[in-house]
């Protein structure tokens, strides 16, 4: 059984514990619910309690990747990023979305997931027969991302800040709160194609600004 830190997991407590070394992945199809019912944490400081989970995140995530631009879509291999868009927050269900201010060390938090994944990867699928994805791929997919090193990852690690820009312009406009603190996130996006992506949407921001004030 992991041990993420001083005390297990609930799912791990719960009555009914997953089946683990099973052949079988329903064990694992249990754990993933848990993407679509925790939430994403950075919005609830600003009252927004019932924002989006990890799952609605990854899922407009890899709808992006399917969008790249043409001059991008033709160096990368997309399937592949859509694969580690729906892979990259996995272990998320487990450790649930750790922010900055939960004043968890980089390492730390790369600790905690890193398990998580293990977990995965080795005990709910170890011994389930390979489809068209394995427990070993996941990790391998996992692992890219983290390791930010190839093409697709550098790419996906943008959506991923894209897709935040686009959600706190739109908590902006949907819930009347200023969330003027992510609009720094723009400045760490690589890919000029990207860029510009990012620079269309923080355009809108001025719009909203002025039609509450």
């Amino acid at each position: 059984m992991i041990l993420l830190g001083p005390h297990r997991p609930r799912c791990l407590l719960s009555p009914h514990p997953p089946e683990e070394n099973s052949t079988s992945p329903v064990a694992f199809f249990h754990l993933i619910e848990r993407l679509k019912t925790t939430k994403r944490e950075g919005w609830r400081r600003f009252g927004i309690s019932h924002g989006e989970s990890i799952s609605d995140h990854m899922y407009r995530m890899s709808i992006m990747t399917m969008l790249a631009p043409p001059e991008l879509a033709s160096k990368l291999n997309i399937p592949h990023c859509t694969k580690m868009a729906l892979i990259h927050d996995m272990a998320e269900s487990l450790v649930g979305d750790i922010t900055p201010a939960d004043n968890v060390t980089k390492t730390e938090k790369a600790r905690r997931e890193g398990a998580t994944m293990d977990y995965i990867v080795k005990t709910l699928l170890g011994n389930v027969p390979g489809g068209a994805l394995s427990g070993a791929e996941i990790m391998n997919v996992f692992q890219e991302y983290e390791d930010n090193q190839t093409p697709e990852a550098q790419f996906v690690h943008d959506i991923d800040k894209m897709e935040l820009l686009l959600q706190f312009i739109e908590y902006e406009r949907t819930h009347g709160v200023d969330l003027q603190e992510f609009e720094y996130v723009a400045s760490k996006v690589q890919l000029p194609e990207i860029q510009a992506w990012a620079a269309q949407v923080i355009q809108e921001r001025p719009k909203y600004n002025k039609s509450v004030s």
